[in-house]
């Protein structure tokens, strides 16, 4: 038996996912890859596939699966396609930990398929909690399936309370970078490109997660999960904006002690540190400076200008599905952006709009989830057509 973690990727070809791959080919003693998986891009899932040698590789998009088939299958990989391969693939045996990395509400059902096979999970994806945050940590604590954040945020506060979890937390404070639109008024955010809104000043991620980081949205999804991850209530979750993304969360508690987690931002930290808790495994990644640094400044968030962080709030209250509705509609709503079809502050109105109007389920199951985030796309697609 090998001692290596055996790691499955689903979204192994984006931002995450090819930096997961350079922790794991970083300790070649330590991991595995057991399974890699892409949506659309099957050149870069085939290069993966040929220098890793995972059991097997899923392309969910199944135009693609004969040309990912004829490179792979010779090399004694199997390949799958289609969305339901996603959520099959997770029940193999032979998989230790598996790593969501997709984008959105598409890691919820893979997300609940590996916890009830027993899979250890390293969350990369919010949307997950963010939609079913409930029912996914009580389905995890009955399977005795530990939950580690991958987010940096959320990474900070686990690393605050090794070591500290007999003691309650009076609060929590994650940071922000305020996104490249910091300190900008309603009249300047009216007119921004998304040209503009992708250029983020600290991290490198995909084109949804930076147009959410711009409308402050990311911080909001990321306070609902927190919330899941962490066993708090909504009062006990503050927001600070923080431009050099250089403390990355704090924990403050109950005797008012603060512990914070720093370092450069490097999503391979976080990463690393998801796979291989209770240890850190040495890198190379590059050190903290405190003298390149002199000034760590902190400011509240303006949530009047970026109202999508009060909505955020406002749902996480509200409860039941309301969290459900606010992250389809902010899926719609982003790809339209990217479009051009909307405007950067038309986003928290459509947004807002659908949290008035699609029906509220105070104690949803998963096929209300599921309906609620089919019904959301509807309703907020037909605002987007009523407005051309």
């Amino acid at each position: 038996m090998s001692d290596k973690k055996r790691v499955a990727i689903l979204g192994s070809t984006g931002s995450i996912g090819t930096q997961t791959l350079d922790v794991i080919k970083s300790h070649p003693d330590k991991f595995e890859v057991e399974v890699l998986t892409a949506q659309n891009n099957c050149d870069l899932l085939i290069q993966q596939a040929l220098e890793f040698k995972p059991n097997c590789v899923v392309i969910v998009n199944e135009s693609h699966y004969e040309k990912v088939k004829e490179v792979l299958l010779p090399q004694d990989i199997k390949v799958y396609a289609g969305e339901k391969a996603l959520s099959q693939v997770v029940e193999m045996d032979s998989i230790d930990v598996v790593l969501t990395a997709l984008v959105g509400y598409s890691g919820l059902i893979p997300t609940i398929k590996a916890i009830e096979n027993g899979k250890q999970i390293a969350l990369a994806n919010k949307e997950t909690l963010v939609v079913a945050g409930e029912l996914v940590t009580k389905l995890a604590r009955e399977k005795g399936v530990n939950i580690y954040p991958v987010d940096s945020e959320h990474s900070a506060i686990f690393q605050c309370l090794v070591g500290e979890f007999h003691n309650p937390i009076e609060k929590i404070i994650l940071t922000a970078s305020g996104g490249p639109f910091r300190g900008k008024d309603r009249k300047f955010l009216a007119s921004v490109t998304k040209e503009q809104a992708l250029k983020h000043p600290n991290w490198d991620m995909g084109a949804k997660i930076t147009i959410d980081s711009a409308s402050l949205m990311n911080k909001g999804l990321e306070v609902i999960e927190a919330k899941w991850l962490f066993g708090l209530k909504t009062e006990q979750i503050d927001v600070i904006v923080h431009p050099q993304s250089i403390v990355h969360s704090l924990v403050q508690f109950e005797d008012g002690s603060i512990k914070a987690q720093l370092g450069l931002p490097d999503m391979r930290i976080p990463i690393q540190f998801a796979l291989s808790y209770p240890d850190r495994y040495k890198s190379d990644f590059p050190r903290f400076n405190f003298a390149q640094y002199p000034n760590l400044t902190f400011e509240q968030p303006d949530k009047e200008t970026f109202q999508n962080l009060r909505l955020a709030f406002d749902a996480l209250e509200k409860g039941g599905n309301a969290p459900c509705i606010l992250n389809a509609a902010n899926e719609i709503v982003v790809a339209a952006f990217l479009r051009d079809e909307v405007g950067f502050l038309e986003m928290s109105d459509l947004i807002a709009a659908a949290l008035d109007e699609v029906k509220f389920i105070s104690q949803p199951k998963l096929g209300d989830f599921v309906e609620t985030d089919r019904l959301t796309r509807i309703f907020t697609e037909e605002l987007i057509k009523r407005k051309k």
